[in-house]
């Protein structure tokens, strides 16, 4: 029976995410629907008032002050995807491209966006028929957004580039096709809403902190069946020496020997052995994975804040009408804790 995640903007658990990763379906809580809509109002407000507002009707980066008559916004957003659909190299993982693909759903689907109910569907649509959008792996902005990774995931809402069906690469509008979907009209600021997100480099963090916590937790087995091989003993995973130092990833891998000991033979045997301690690298298990599981806990608890942000510009509140600029786009976070990922193993 294949497991469905069911998206509630803003509440994506790391559980969910790796569930994702490995393959389950998604389905997009309908509850967020008046909030996305009530976004998309927003942003036809602001055009039918006439007035000028950054990503909605003007130019981006150096023309962003110049205005855009709206009879060109919808050309205006499907030229700012395709100009950025400009990445490289081999194409993304399945994997991956799922959780892209789900996080972007989750964010906009919170109605900070204004992009429309319809757009969201066909990504789920998509996601959940196996046609992945190919996103090459190389080029992009590094930490300061992901815009080509996610032009790339764009495209095949337009029906433009290719997708991968069922291990097959082909068209985007073939793909859509296949699904009884037409290529989505863009409206207003809806092609800056897609491009604008940490989503590429968040999924990206994910498998690799998914591969970590697996080594991790085969570290740990090692080390206990190393213990018992060795004849060690158990005293150096006594919790009062864990206690006296504090720190909680020690503590908590201490216990897991402790467990994974609990009751050993071979342990039992060497109760009356008068060896006055243990080599180095089995005693020193504690200090030395405790603190991997602290830098884990760390990236971890970043990633899941970030699966669940809203990473787009500008912004839409709809309370007052405001369309506020920012820089939500920018990765830091994730990149930072990615380094930090990446030394623990």
């Amino acid at each position: 029976m294949t497991t469905t995640i069911k998206i509630t903007p803003g509440h994506l658990t790391l559980a969910d995410c790796r569930a994702i990763y490995d393959g389950a379906k998604i389905e997009l809580d309908s509850a967020a629907r008046p909030a996305v809509e009530a976004s998309v109002k927003t942003v036809r407000d602001i055009i039918d008032n006439d007035e000028t507002v950054y990503g909605i009707n003007t130019g981006f980066g150096r023309l962003a002050r110049t205005s855009i008559p709206a009879d060109k916004l919808k050309e205006l957003q499907v030229n700012l995807v395709m100009s950025h659909a400009t990445c490289t190299g081999q194409p993304m993982r399945h994997s991956v491209v799922r959780l892209i693909m789900a996080l972007k759903v989750n964010a906009l689907a919170r109605g900070h966006s204004g992009i429309q109910w319809k757009v969201l569907e066909n990504l789920v649509t998509l996601y959940n028929n196996e046609v992945y959008p190919v996103i090459p792996e190389k080029g992009s902005v590094g930490a300061s957004g992901d815009l080509g990774p996610l032009a790339h995931m764009s495209c095949a809402l337009l029906g433009i580039g290719d997708v991968d069906y069922q291990g097959t690469t082909i068209p985007a509008a073939e793909g859509l096709k296949k699904l009884g979907l037409d290529p989505v009209d863009l409206g207003p600021k809806e092609g800056l809403a897609l491009l604008n997100g940490t989503q590429a480099s968040t999924s990206l963090a994910l498998a690799g902190l998914f591969l970590a916590e697996n080594t991790f937790a085969a570290a740990i087995v090692g080390g206990a069946l190393s213990v018992d091989a060795a004849m060690g003993s158990d005293a150096p995973f006594d919790p009062r020496i864990q206690t006296v130092r504090g720190h909680s990833g020690q503590i908590d891998a201490a216990e897991l020997y402790r467990n994974l000991l609990e009751g050993s033979d071979i342990r039992n045997s060497h109760l009356e052995c008068d060896r006055v301690q243990d080599p180095y690298s089995l005693r020193c298990q504690p200090q030395v994975m405790g603190a991997c599981l602290d830098h884990l806990r760390f990236a971890a608890n970043t990633f899941a804040i970030e699966s669940n942000a809203i990473s787009d510009n500008p912004l839409v509140f709809t309370d007052n009408g405001d369309v506020i600029s920012g820089g939500n786009f920018h990765a830091e976070p994730v990149a930072m804790s990615s380094v930090i990922s990446h030394f623990t193993f």
